[in-house]
């Protein structure tokens, strides 16, 4: 099948990857100008989780295919929408008028209701999955990452219509299994908590990698987490639904040591955080002050969230 990732991004690299290995052709949409800063090549160190969940550490030289620019008689099957949350609308409305037979897949963090956060997408061609992958580019332009060996996918119905069945194949031939999620929009804005919580500790450690093996900042990182429970409940998030999800926030003490070990001890684990040194990143940063704001609109206490964003550089 025809495979476009948009955009040449960690989470798109690593799944455009994977895709190609099974045999799918797959191209990147990328701004203009960038293919050519970008390059044929791209070299990747990759901790891989698909055979092993330890992970092996592999290298790969991955010739991308990159095009500037979307026409609606592509004939593309399957788009990849994997971009940071506050990019979503933008990079929908470029998208709508041009994806002429494809699935839209969106592909990562999602704070608004998801329709709306996509719009004007045709509802009726979008699906909504989140990555379990993770890593960066080193400033020798090597991606370091980790790939688990499964991906969550959200489910309208109790039977899938065809183009869901359709994605759910083309990860399994990539190697990866999916896990089905009936109530995608409670788990995206659970997830987009959790990231708060980690973003949010970032600051005080100076990056996530530094929290890597460090029970007393990941027991911060999920105490700030905690905060945020009773804005999904204003939200209509069931929690009782996403209990293993949720686990962090409820228990952050037990589930910080052993994140804190399996940090410290996988290779799988420490290569999705080490890569993530700056803790002032765009998509930190959005991530923080979106929550921060949801939370207050819901008149939800936050003393964590409020005192980290206060301390976040302006500009």
């Amino acid at each position: 099948m025809r495979v476009l990732m948009f955009g040449r991004g960690v989470i798109a690299t690593i799944y455009g990857y994977a895709f190609h290995q099974a045999g799918h052709d797959v191209e990147f949409y990328v701004r203009p100008g960038r293919a050519v800063e970008y390059g044929p090549e791209l070299h990747m160190e990759l901790v891989d989780g698909r055979r092993s969940p330890l992970g092996r550490r592999t290298q790969h030289v991955f010739s991308t295919r990159l095009r500037e620019s979307v026409d609606p008689g592509h004939g593309v099957d399957l788009i990849v929408l994997s971009v940071g949350h506050h990019r979503l609308r933008e990079a929908a409305e470029y998208l709508a008028p041009r994806i002429g037979e494809a699935t839209v897949l969106i592909f990562g963090n999602v704070w608004d209701e998801p329709l709306a956060a996509v719009a004007p997408l045709p509802a009726d061609r979008v699906m909504f999955g989140f990555p379990q992958a993770g890593g960066g580019f080193g400033y020798d332009g090597v991606l370091r990452g980790a790939l688990l060996r499964s991906v969550i996918l959200g489910t309208g119905a109790s039977s899938p219509g065809q183009r869901e069945r359709h994605v759910r194949t083309m990860f399994e031939q990539a190697g990866l299994r999916v896990k089905s999620e009936r109530d995608m929009r409670g788990w995206l804005w659970l997830h987009f908590a959790s990231d708060a919580g980690m973003f949010s500790q970032a600051l005080s450690s100076g990056g996530l990698a530094n929290m890597i093996g460090d029970r007393r900042a990941l027991r911060e990182a999920f105490l700030t987490s905690r905060e945020l429970l009773p804005v999904l409940q204003r939200r209509d998030v069931v929690l009782r639904r996403h209990a293993v999800a949720s686990l962090p926030s409820r228990l952050p003490g037990l589930t910080a040591t052993a994140t804190a070990w399996a940090t410290g001890r996988f290779p799988i684990a420490q290569a999705s955080l080490a890569a993530h040194t700056d803790p002032h990143a765009a998509v930190a940063r959005a991530v923080l002050e979106d929550t921060l704001a949801t939370a207050r609109r819901f008149d939800v206490a936050t003393p964590r969230l409020e005192r980290a964003v206060s301390e976040m550089p302006r500009g």
